[in-house]
């Protein structure tokens, strides 16, 4: 069984166990990190594989725009401040089942996701971990039309394997972009200390603040990894190396 297999079977049972990473988060209150890709092509895909337009027009209505409203806590130097942090999802249940980043709803009283259609709504964090930043959060399935992605798998993923990139950077709904697997087995900090997310993608699509937790797609629009954290040389802006924990 994969990380988020079990992540997801725990949550959607009660219980909090997971799968995925810390984010190098979005200026002032966001704490999201975004993921695009770079250079991959798939405009001229091999046999079976689908074009990036294909794989937009299949799999975007099925990304959210996640926003948190989040509280700092009172200390005796400032008082408690409120923000909003912002990030992507992706559906995964007709249910109302939606995966994205723990990081992003992290101390949230109230979180909301709005999809493709303009619709928003209300959302349950049903599980997170911060040991592997992920969290699962629930709709109300009445009235909304859900488009859940396809997970894939991240075993058979090779070195040089074109890659695509459905979120919200800096706002901008259901940004799509492309790039290729720079690298495997990595690892990276999670939110908790002295946890690490092992076995990692890397790639070089373009991750910035507000792709955190959307969705790393393989060449058939099929969920290999959520896009989660990047490399910075002391900025927040995308250097071309970033990770997604595998699915």
């Amino acid at each position: 069984m994969s990380q988020l297999t079990h992540f997801l079977a725990a949550l959607l049972g009660g219980a909090v166990v997971a799968a995925v990473l810390l984010l190098t988060g979005a200026g002032g209150e966001e704490r999201t990190t975004t993921v695009f890709a770079g250079g991959a092509d798939l405009a001229n895909p091999k046999s079976g594989a689908l074009t990036p337009r294909e794989i937009y027009k299949r799999d975007a209505p099925g990304v959210v725009f996640v926003t948190a409203d989040v509280t700092q806590p009172a200390s005796p130097f400032s008082p408690g401040q409120q923000g909003q942090s912002t990030g992507s999802g992706f559906v995964i249940g007709k249910s109302g089942s939606i995966v994205t980043n723990a990081h992003v709803v992290e101390g949230a009283p109230s979180v909301r996701v709005r999809f493709g259609d303009g619709r928003t709504a209300r959302a349950r964090v049903a599980g997170r971990d911060p040991s592997t930043d992920l969290a699962l959060l629930l709709v109300d399935p009445e009235g909304l039309d859900l488009r859940p992605l396809e997970l894939g798998s991240s075993k058979g993923v090779q070195v040089g394997d074109p890659t695509v990139a459905i979120g919200n950077p800096f706002g901008l709904d259901r940004t799509l972009t492309t790039g290729v697997v720079s690298a495997l087995q990595r690892s990276i900090p999670s939110l908790q200390p002295g946890f690490r997310i092992n076995n990692v993608i890397q790639t070089d699509a373009a991750i910035n603040p507000g792709n955190s937790g959307g969705p790393l797609l393989d060449e058939n629009g099929r969920v290999i990894g959520i896009n989660s954290q990047i490399a910075t040389n002391g900025s927040d802006a995308n250097s071309g190396v970033g990770f997604a924990v595998p699915i």
